[in-house]
């Protein structure tokens, strides 16, 4: 519950020895103040009764004070009623919402400015990004359905955070998926001059990441997965080369596999564009790359045929959700006959596409690619993305140098 009380302001002089009279409220332990728009000097204020004594000097001073006493006390009255209304209506409201309500001012509504931006992707076209941030402000809603930007305190971040991990059993690097996101609604509010910069309550919270352990395949293991024979032209065949294939050429990420048409390969390097960062590359198609593609080269193939046959003909006629959710569907599929292969192949490891990923990343700065090419050839906007996996490299090379301790 708040508290509220009229204070007479000592610690704020004027020039001519008056300080102001404020209304003051308390919240947990967090005080703001609202101005009476009355100032007066220190022995004209009578702090026991919290008024104005009558013998303070001025023309009609007797009818004046009075006046000034009952705006005094009738505005206190409101709000105390303003404040328990609010408490009794609102979920930990806090006490910026409360005096930014009592001032008449109009709070701004997170969660509708939230669901602009995610709208926003939508019409973009980015339907991953659209799903992703969907789900996130579906599930803050689910938390607080009614949610201003001045509710969003560190300390509700943290209760939210906890509300991901118990109920919601979120990891770590998921839930700061969640809270980056809602960082970012606030950052471009502010950019929008909607709300001040000194609310945002991530200036004040760090936000928590856990390192994750980057799964790839060794040579005898890769070696071992291509090993596993497969019946040709059956969709566990194509995983498998698809995978391979990505663990040989600059590992592609699935979604932009299972995009590739024959018009982006010219004989000898994939020219496309990365569907996650919208940038060009072409990656010259190393000799076993080659050999996978003559297998599903035929005469009958045309430009726009996709080179590993698992989209619709017609997605491209389609919205980009259903377009998204072909791809989604399509991975789960491959995930699912990769772990079958894998377990054949005797790899204890966990498997998804992903893993060819940073199999070939692994593999290209073992063979001594710079790693400014690989940050290149695999796409990353920035080489700190890359430096993972040079750190793999030298800590393998560390355990090496440990025979000599035998």
């Amino acid at each position: 519950m708040s508290s509220v009380s009229i204070v007479y302001r000592k610690d704020k002089v004027n020039k001519n020895g008056e300080s102001p009279i404020h209304y003051r409220i308390i919240k947990n332990r967090k005080i703001s103040y609202i101005s009476t728009g009355y100032m007066v000097i220190e022995s004209d204020w009578d702090e026991k009764n919290k008024k104005i004594k009558s013998t303070a000097k001025g023309k009609d001073h007797k009818e004046t004070v009075a006046r000034k006493n009952s705006a005094i006390s009738k505005r206190f009255s409101e709000i105390q009623d303003e404040v328990i209304k609010l408490e009794s209506t609102r979920k930990n409201v806090s006490v910026k919402v409360i005096r930014t309500t009592l001032e008449g001012k109009t709070p701004v509504d997170f969660l509708k400015f939230a669901d602009e931006i995610v709208d926003g992707y939508e019409i973009d076209n980015k339907a991953g990004t659209y799903s992703r941030t969907k789900s996130i402000i579906t599930k803050l809603r689910e938390y607080e359905p009614n949610l201003l930007f001045t509710d969003i305190t560190p300390k509700f971040i943290a209760d939210y955070e906890k509300y991901l991990k118990v109920k919601k059993e979120n990891s770590i690097n998921t839930i700061h998926g969640n809270l980056k996101f809602i960082r970012l609604v606030f950052n471009k509010a502010f950019e929008q001059d909607l709300i001040d910069y000194d609310i945002n309550p991530f200036l004040r919270y760090k936000m928590k990441t856990e390192k994750t352990q980057r799964e790839y395949l060794t040579e005898d293991e890769l070696a071992a997965f291509e090993k596993v024979k497969t019946d040709l032209g059956t969709r566990m065949d194509s995983h498998k080369d698809m995978f391979v294939f990505a663990s040989c050429v600059g590992g592609l990420r699935v979604s932009d596999m299972l995009q590739l048409q024959w018009k982006h390969f010219d004989g000898t390097n994939i020219n496309f564009t990365i569907k996650k960062t919208k940038s060009q590359l072409s990656v010259k198609v190393p000799n076993k790359g080659l050999d996978i593609l003559s297998k599903y080269k035929s005469i009958d193939s045309i430009s726009n045929d996709f080179i590993f046959d698992m989209l619709p003909t017609d997605i491209y006629t389609k919205t980009a959700k259903d377009l998204d959710d072909a791809i989604s569907s399509s991975t789960a599929f491959i995930n699912k006959n990769l772990k079958l292969i894998a377990k054949v192949a005797k790899i204890e490891k966990k498997i998804s596409f992903h893993i060819s990923r940073h199999t070939w990343a692994t593999r290209a700065l073992r063979k001594g690619v710079s790693i400014d090419k690989v940050s290149k050839l695999m796409g990353h906007s920035a080489i700190k993305e890359t430096q993972i996996y040079a750190k793999i490299i030298n800590s393998e090379l560390d355990n090496a140098m440990d025979v000599f301790n035998d």
